[in-house]
């Protein structure tokens, strides 16, 4: 059964850091490209950013480049989201998201068939 479970997600003021991990079982871990995704209330699931399955490639949407990074260890079926210089927009549920379809980072919300339950940030201004 695969499993992706998500943590370190909370409540922080606006300029602050936080690190989300993701671990997953039940999975070739490193066979997968892996993917964040955040949904703020009323909002539809957004992709953030993406790592391939070996860690060389990287990729993020617009609003976060230079302020998070994503980083994975494949000996612990682990997955992170650095996020640095938190904004109140930042606000929404996190998901990690698993491909196997595809050995590079990817954005499409399509490509990832497995998903965490998520952890919610929140930033307070």
């Amino acid at each position: 059964q695969v499993q992706l479970v998500e943590s370190g997600g909370g409540l922080v003021q606006a300029g602050d850091s936080l690190r989300l991990a993701c671990i997953a079982s039940g999975l070739t871990f490193s066979r997968y490209a892996m993917g964040w995704f955040r949904q703020a209330p009323g909002k539809e699931r957004e992709f953030v950013g993406a790592i391939s399955w070996g860690g060389g490639h990287t990729f993020y949407v617009d609003s976060v480049k230079g302020r998070f990074t994503i980083s994975r260890d494949n000996a612990k079926n682990s997955v992170y989201l650095q996020m640095n210089s938190l904004k109140p927009e930042d606000t929404a549920v996190y998901y990690c998201a698993a491909t196997e379809r595809t050995t590079y980072a990817t954005g499409s919300y399509d490509a990832y068939d497995r998903w965490g339950q998520g952890t919610q940030v929140t930033v307070s201004s």
